[in-house]
């Protein structure tokens, strides 16, 4: 990025310093940037957020700093009532939820965190904006404009990613596939199925080596292979992130409009096209794999009906990543008037495509059986504003350290499921970042 939009906004700054100031503010010019990561991985402000729906014409986002930060789904709400009832500009709030927040999580990912970040950066099919956010209601005006100064003084001309380098790793799965096996039998034990038809058991996958990628040049290698999926990353602290390119959609509004999905069921792509089309009629006629996904989509309808006067759910059909193809159904809705983001995400997360039906009972389990914390994978992650919002489910991702980088992957048990095929699928979902990492 070159600096003159950043002299644009400070300019705009200055002008804002003469004028009355009252809820969100939100500065903008137009910029040319390469790459988002690239512009990101040079900063020195965290947090740093990475945001890029999986719509064709989604805008993509990258986030540093923060004017406010929400733990907690009640006080996100409140923020936007308040500037919902002022009216004006509206923000965008990004950010992410554990998979479970009456577990412990991880050090720096709180059960719930969303920011009203101070500088966002989009780019979108028109070109791109640099935008600087504020908020007066309740703060001094001379602190407020200071502090977002400082923020633009911070920023660094972007540069390339590093090359991603090759590392020795020594890898170790938690559990192994022993213990997996007997997982299996337990929730396929006919007396465990009259009560709970379906338990998400997950598999962490640690990668320990002497010094771990960065990030965003492995998030950018990722994502070139993931065009049909989500895609984010996050960063509260130097030497920790959060990445992945999920495929499900938890949600995505647009006033009262919901679109939600059941993706569950998975078998591998071929290596050509008719065993590829082979292997995903298979698929839809699979009776496991077509449960599976019904254990999914009835617990949605259930959870949604409340929430709208009128549901609609779309025919399976099969959607086909680089390494594993899906069974998805499209549920459509029309929220009652007075819904909130707040409702949605108290009422669908954890979804039964990565917890279990039902639900408190597959917690029960996972909570009883996992040794390793899934804190936010498999929970939830993307932009939330007043007119729109777009989560994604957490799954198909990575946690980054120092010293190891942990891979999570789970799979649907229910009536029929065999221990040795259902791990050979958790092999297949973290296949694309191991064959990133030189170990595929």
């Amino acid at each position: 990025m070159q600096f003159n939009p950043i002299e644009a906004l400070k300019h705009q700054l200055d002008t804002l310093c003469d004028t009355a100031k009252t809820g969100f503010v939100r500065l903008n010019t137009p910029c040319q940037v390469d790459g988002l990561m690239g512009w990101l991985n040079r900063q020195s402000v965290y947090p740093r957020l990475y945001w890029h729906s999986r719509d064709a014409d989604a805008i993509e986002y990258a986030t540093l700093g923060a004017v406010n930060v929400f733990d907690s789904l009640a006080a996100l709400e409140a923020d936007l009532a308040v500037l919902a009832e002022i009216g004006g500009q509206q923000p965008n709030y990004f950010g992410g939820m554990a998979f479970d927040p009456g577990t412990p999580g991880w050090e720096h990912f709180p059960a719930c965190h969303f920011v009203l970040p101070r500088i966002e950066l989009q780019r979108h099919q028109g070109g791109a904006t640099l935008s600087l956010n504020l908020r007066f209601d309740g703060r001094c005006p001379t602190a407020e404009i200071a502090q977002a100064r400082a923020c633009l003084d911070a920023l660094v001309e972007e540069q390339p990613l590093p090359c991603l380098q090759p590392h020795v790793y020594q890898r170790e799965d938690r559990p192994r596939q022993q213990e997996w096996a007997a997982w299996v039998g337990k929730v396929t034990n006919p007396d465990h199925l009259m009560h709970t038809p379906k338990v998400v058991l997950s598999r962490e996958t640690c990668l320990t080596t002497s010094q771990t990628p960065n990030p965003w040049a492995l998030l950018s290698r990722w994502q070139a292979g993931a065009a049909d999926c989500f895609q984010f990353g996050v960063q509260f602290e130097p030497h920790e992130a959060f990445i992945g390119c999920p495929p499900e959609r938890l949600y995505k509004r647009e006033g009262q409009h919901l679109i939600t999905e059941a993706l569950a069921g998975t078998t591998r792509r071929g290596r050509d096209t008719p065993q590829d089309q082979m292997l995903a009629a298979e698929l839809l006629a699979d009776k496991k794999n077509t449960l599976e996904n019904q254990c999914v989509y009835q617990q949605l309808l259930t959870q949604i009906e409340p929430l709208a006067h009128q549901v609609h759910m779309g025919e399976a059909h099969i959607v086909k990543l680089r390494s594993v193809q899906h069974i998805r159904r499209l549920i459509h809705a029309e929220l009652h008037s007075n819904v909130t983001d707040q409702q949605l995400l108290s009422a669908l997360p954890p979804t039964p495509a990565v917890g279990g039906v039902s639900r408190e009972s597959a917690l029960a389990f996972i909570r009883q059986h996992e040794c390793h914390q899934r804190g936010w994978y498999s929970g939830v992650f993307g932009r939330i504003s007043h007119a729109s919002s777009d989560l994604a489910v957490t799954i198909r991702c990575a946690h980054i350290g120092q010293k190891a980088i942990r891979l999570y992957a789970g799979a649907g048990i229910v009536a029929g499921s065999q221990p040795d095929e259902e791990w050979r699928e958790l092999d297949t979902k973290i296949a694309d970042i191991m064959s990133l990492l030189g170990m595929g």
